[in-house]
Parts: C-alpha cells; structure tokens; sequence
C-alpha cells in the first residue's frame, strides 16, 4: 500500500514538522461556540499518549517512501489509478455517525469480521476507546485543517462549514492538502480488490468536499445514539463541554450526515440496534451494502463470533446505563409519539434559571430528531430540520 510520495529526507521531515504544529493548534486553544458565546477549550489531544504514538506511527509511515517520487497533481494521481478491475460497484464506503455514537465499535466489526479496509496509519487506541479509532491520521488531519482555515474545529462553529469555499482554500494554495493527497492515493486507488472503509466523525460535516475529490461514489453507513448518552459522554471526556454543547453537536453531526449524503446509496444503523444483537445487525448491514448499494465483496461473507465477542462488552455502555437508571424515575417532559419520549434529566442549573430552560429546549429539539430517527421521519426528503443558526437562547452561558 502506498502511503505518500517523498523524494528525500528534507520533505519527510517538512511533513513532521507540519504535524507538530497541527498538534500544537489542538493544545490550550480557546474558542467561542457560535450562537453560544461560550468559551471553551477544544480536545486537546497532543498530549494524549494515543495521539503521540499515531503521529510516531505516522512519521515512519511517511519515511518509508522517501525514496518515492514526488510531485503528481490531482490530475495526475487520477491518471495512475485508470485500471478498474471492480467493474461499476462502489470501491468503499464511508461510515457517518457523531463522536461518541459508536461509530468505532461499528467500524471494528466491519473490519475485523468482514475484512473491510481502511489503510493506515490509523489513530492509536486510547482509555476511552480501548478498541481503536479506525480513523486515518491523514484524513483526520485533513479535516481539521478545512475547518481550522474556516475558524472551526470539531466541537465549535461546525454548523457554519463551507464546502465550496474548503475546495477554493484548496485550489489556491490557502491550505496544505498534502494530508488528503496521501488519502486520495488510497481511497482512489483503481486497482484496489478490498473495498474500503472510512471513518472519521468530522465527515458529517466535510463529506461534500471529499465527494468532490473522490473518482468514485462511496456508499455511507449512517449511525446514531441517544443524544443524552453522547452529550454526557462528551461532558465527561472534554472538560469544556456543557451538556447543552453536547446536544447541540449532536444536532448539527446528525443532521448534516443526513443533508448530506441525502443523494448516496445509504444503509442506516443505531448503536442500540448493534448492541442489542451485533451479529445480526453488522451482518445486515455488510449484506445490504452489497446487495443494494452495489459495494465491492468484503473478503469474508459471515461474521465470525469471536469477532462479536471481542468487540462488544455491555458493560463499557456507562452512559446508557446511567441515563436508563435516571429515566426510571424521570418525569416526563415531552411524549413525542410511538414510545418515544424525552425524561428529565439531571441538570448543573437551577430548574427553572434561563440556563436550565436553554439546556432543556437544546434537549427537546434533540430528542424531536432522536425519535424522528427512531420511526423514520427523519430520512425523507422534505423533512425540516431545527434552525440552529436563528434559534434564539434564552440566556447568556456563564
């Protein structure tokens, strides 16, 4: 597999260097949520061990091809992949979801039981996702930099990401694409047999960018989890994010991954449905790709057990259990119809303080879309999403 083309020791470590400052963006930066006006510090991931030893992996990845060529265009990286052995079946697909929704665990099964491919090198396993990432560093790296030229990142101003205008930073030289090169070598790669996967959450929102720089139309397989369980989730992992932060990304996540893939060959999942009975639900899922979204054979048809039985372990699911345990003696705050109801939950706001009601309003929009989701409402064409960008907060977040 050809990771990326270098033609002597200065551009290897030119790479390095870029990675480190990419790295050190992420350490200590303050933004402002768009519509919030609330300051926060976003991921910091440099210094998390998981993350150090992907970019060791990746700089030995990179130096491998030193003695590689350099210097293809687009066009040219286009040319070289002219031989298609696949006939008109989709080469990948792309696995849509928002942090923290399972889309890790869903991957690991598809790769692992299916033979799925997704290249590499791939981000490290960490204290909360034991398992692995199945995300590449590059197309990580890539997205970041689209957002950061936008004045974004993953938990911040998302809802505000311009397509168009990533492709125009792009053509002009306004960021360095050499990240989405490397990918574009892998997932545009015409004489590839194993049909790829590719996973990283941040697709929810550059997914129309990459759509232009692909010869070939992915198929998406889209997940979703209660949004409680992502917000809490998130609030415990990042320090700087609220629960209604949380909820409103799971918004704009799920939301966006639907808008856009709304024209692609789709298979939907919820990580409930996975956790519930995972052989059979990751089996349909790899039988639907292929049968109906036309994706190339994975190597292996059925999922082995053993494969489901090191992935999946109910007991790491805390935040559902907490959530269950909480709705149990809940109030009801909203009955949306079939089953599906918002509970009360458990607030850092004084009920009935301007904070508490936005936190509750962010939550009751959230859990529209959660059971719109649950009976399918929301997959149709002209469904009407929130309006994030006009909704008016009821107060200041302190």
């Amino acid at each position: 597999m050809t990771i990326g083309k270098r033609s002597n020791r200065e551009d290897v470590m030119r790479v390095s260097q870029l990675l480190d400052e990419v790295v050190e963006e992420f350490e200590g930066e303050v933004v402002e949520e768009q519509n919030h006006h609330e300051a926060g510090l976003v991921g910091s991931r440099g210094h998390d061990e998981h993350w150090v030893q992907s970019l060791e992996a990746w700089d030995q990845a990179v130096g491998i091809q030193a003695n590689d060529e350099e210097g293809e265009d687009d066009d040219e990286l286009g040319a070289m992949n002219n031989g298609d052995g696949n006939g008109n079946k989709r080469p990948g697909f792309i696995v849509l979801g928002m942090h923290r929704s399972g889309t890790s665990m869903l991957s690991g099964l598809l790769v692992e039981g299916f033979g799925y491919e997704t290249g590499g090198p791939l981000i490290m396993p960490n204290f909360d996702n034991e398992k692995g990432f199945y995300e590449r560093i590059d197309v990580v790296l890539q997205n970041d930099a689209f957002f950061q030229a936008q004045g974004m990142g993953w938990s911040y101003n998302v809802l505000n990401y311009d397509s168009e205008k990533a492709l125009r930073d792009k053509l002009q030289g306004m960021i360095n694409f050499d990240e989405g090169k490397r990918a574009l070598q892998f997932l545009n790669n015409h004489h590839k047999t194993l049909p790829y996967l590719q996973k990283d959450p941040r697709m929810c929102i550059a997914l129309p960018t990459w759509l232009k720089l692909l010869d070939d139309e992915p198929a998406v397989v889209f997940t979703y989890r209660h949004p409680l369980e992502v917000a809490m989730s998130l609030k415990k992992r990042e320090s700087s994010i609220t629960l209604e932060h949380g909820l409103r990304l799971w918004i704009v996540y799920n939301m966006r991954a639907i808008q856009n893939s709304a024209r692609l060959c789709r298979v939907f999942s919820t990580n409930e449905a996975v956790m519930k009975d995972p052989a059979r639900e990751v089996q349909r899922i790899k039988n639907q790709l292929t049968d109906i979204c036309n994706v190339i054979p994975p190597p292996k048809s059925l999922m082995p057990q053993e494969v489901v039985d090191s992935f999946i372990d109910p007991n790491l699911q805390h935040n559902s259990k907490e959530r269950r345990n909480e709705e149990k003696t809940s109030r009801i705050l909203k009955d949306f119809g079939d089953g599906c109801v918002a509970k009360e939950f458990d607030s850092e706001y004084v009920k009935g303080s301007d904070n508490y009601e936005a936190e509750t309003q962010i939550f009751l929009m959230a859990m529209q879309i959660f059971c719109d989701f649950e009976n399918g409402k929301a997959y149709e064409a002209d469904y009407e999403w929130p309006d994030l960008a006009h909704w008016q907060r009821p107060a200041r977040i302190n």
